[in-house]
């Protein structure tokens, strides 16, 4: 997410410091977004200085330390404009945490394995989704509600990607499962079922043994 284009968004308004900065940017973004570290927002006034697109004035106080106030560059409003007409692509890609925990429970076999992941990612989207609506009821601003609205939207595709893995995994009594843990790598041709995580056969197991052969 590049905070650092809404930062030159609310310094085109005028010059600012930094916390003025991060209270702007929190009531811009509304609350789905979360508190915005002052750390990482000095670290972003820091790299946004050094390419000249900002820049810094130390303003001295008669009680507190000196006050860098920054102000947009014509460079930084060039830059503004460029992200602001460019489209935006998707941040991750479809690189997800959940993608990959669907893919660990599929290939297991295990249609109960799949049925938790699913129904816990289900439990937790509602509720995320509830918690959106209730704060998009609160909002004042019609930015924040259409940000809210925007984030609810996104929930509600994970819902449906969760009944579509629901539908394609387990609507046919596990035979799909089956065959997805069948082409497993640790299902290979020529490994024992009883072989190790390493796909070493187990002490007193050969690779020859069938999985109908019995134990002498």
């Amino acid at each position: 997410m590049a905070i650092q284009h809404a930062v030159l968004a609310l310094l085109a308004r005028g010059p600012s410091h930094g916390y003025e900065l991060k209270g702007a940017f929190e009531a811009a973004v509304g609350p789905q977004w979360g508190p915005l570290n002052i750390g990482h927002l000095y670290q972003i006034l820091d790299r946004l200085s050094r390419d000249g697109l900002v820049v810094a004035e130390r303003q001295p106080q008669p009680v507190k330390p000196d006050r860098v106030v920054y102000e947009i560059t014509a460079d930084g409003r060039t830059e503004l404009d460029r992200w602001l007409t460019a489209p935006s692509p998707r941040s991750g890609g479809f690189r997800d945490d959940f993608f990959l925990k669907v893919t660990a429970a599929a290939r297991s076999g295990q249609a109960t394995t799949v049925r938790t992941v699913l129904a816990n990612q289900r439990g937790h989207l509602m509720r995320e989704l509830r918690n959106l609506d209730g704060l998009r009821r609160q909002a004042d601003d019609p930015v924040v509600r259409l940000l809210l609205s925007a984030a609810g939207r996104h929930v509600e595709a994970d819902l449906a990607f969760v009944d579509d893995a629901e539908a394609a995994l387990l609507a046919d009594g596990g035979a799909t499962l089956a065959d997805l843990a069948a082409r497993s790598p640790a299902a290979a041709p020529g490994r024992s079922p009883a072989a190790g995580s390493a796909g070493r056969p187990k002490a007193g197991s050969t690779e020859d043994d069938g999985p109908a052969r019995a134990a002498g």
